[in-house]
């Protein structure tokens, strides 16, 4: 008896159990897990079997990374196998700085690339305060990108597609951003949704529902990886001892502290703690804002560790 002939496909799209996979040609075809277990993501390579009009998923390759956040509740996985995640923040709505942090941690610990890029340029006055509370971060060589989606013009298209050109990138970011604008500009026809759409309902919620997989470019070379919004970021996964490593501006530090097991908080001889004191234009300078990130983030995983 010949086996079933099993045919390579990308995962484009994630609806929970089923899932939108891409041949090598380009069909699309809804596919659903083998068993109870339902474990891709976008971005999975997979090996898959015709069934009708269906399909079922025989096996997931190795991945090279996974993007996610885990609270105590639950692990959410965003995608797989990423080049880069751009993380979009707007002029207004003000953003959170510890979700930032958060976002380019999480980033950090799985060696992806992350780049910032602040929306809403046109607006002035909250566009220049934004830049400015920025510093620290292009301080830290984070790529930091000044946009304006509201005003549709080249340079901004022109300037994304450099930093994104030929490469797969997750689009994060919270609601209000401009995320499903800056995906409509890349990839013109890609059906995601504006925040219009939300006002227009009055729900305030989301308005990318699934994670989807856009390409940018007929030659298939340059992806984005729209996803849902969020509004808290866990980093359960990662623990208290692990998190000053990730965070670029407390790293440089660590290994001249006094005590190898240094918890950056209160010990004696340390180097983080004394490069609060250091001036604020001094490459090794730590801002108080990113010292108490990193105080409070150590406290909450601390605690969930206690049993």
């Amino acid at each position: 008896m010949t086996q079933p002939k099993l045919e390579r496909g990308l995962i484009v799209a994630n609806y929970g159990r089923h899932f939108l996979v891409e041949t090598p040609e380009g069909e699309r075809r809804i596919c659903h897990s083998r068993g109870k277990k339902s474990t891709g993501l976008v971005g999975d390579r997979v090996l898959w079997q015709a069934s009708e009009d269906e399909g079922t998923i025989e096996k997931i390759e190795d991945r090279k990374n996974v993007f996610y956040r885990q609270d105590e509740i639950r692990t959410k996985s965003f995608a797989s196998n990423l080049d880069q995640i751009l993380i979009l923040i707007a002029a207004e709505p003000e953003f959170s700085s510890s979700q930032l942090s958060r976002a380019l941690i999480a980033a950090e610990a799985e060696h992806i690339t992350p780049i910032i890029a602040l929306n809403k340029r046109d607006l002035t006055e909250p566009f220049s305060r934004a830049w400015e509370w920025l510093r620290p971060y292009r301080a830290m060589n984070y790529a930091v990108l000044p946009l304006s989606l509201r005003e549709v013009g080249g340079t901004d298209k022109a300037e994304l597609l450099k930093v994104l050109g030929g490469k797969t990138t997750l689009v994060l970011g919270p609601s209000g951003a401009g995320k499903s604008t800056l995906i409509n500009l890349l990839a013109p026809g890609a059906l995601a949704q504006t925040g219009e759409i939300s006002q227009a309902l009055n729900s305030g919620k989301h308005t990318t529902t699934s994670t989807t997989w856009y390409w940018a470019d007929v030659e298939k070379s340059t992806a984005l990886i729209d996803s849902p919004g969020f509004q808290e970021f866990g980093l359960n996964h990662i623990r208290p001892a692990q998190l000053a490593a990730y965070m670029p501006d407390l790293k440089p530090h660590i290994s001249n502290c006094k005590f190898y097991n240094c918890s950056h908080l209160h010990e004696p001889g340390c180097s983080v703690m004394a490069a609060l004191k250091f001036e604020a234009d001094s490459p090794e300078y730590i801002s108080a804002n990113r010292y108490k990130i990193y105080s409070d983030l150590y406290a909450e995983l601390s605690q969930t560790r206690k049993y």
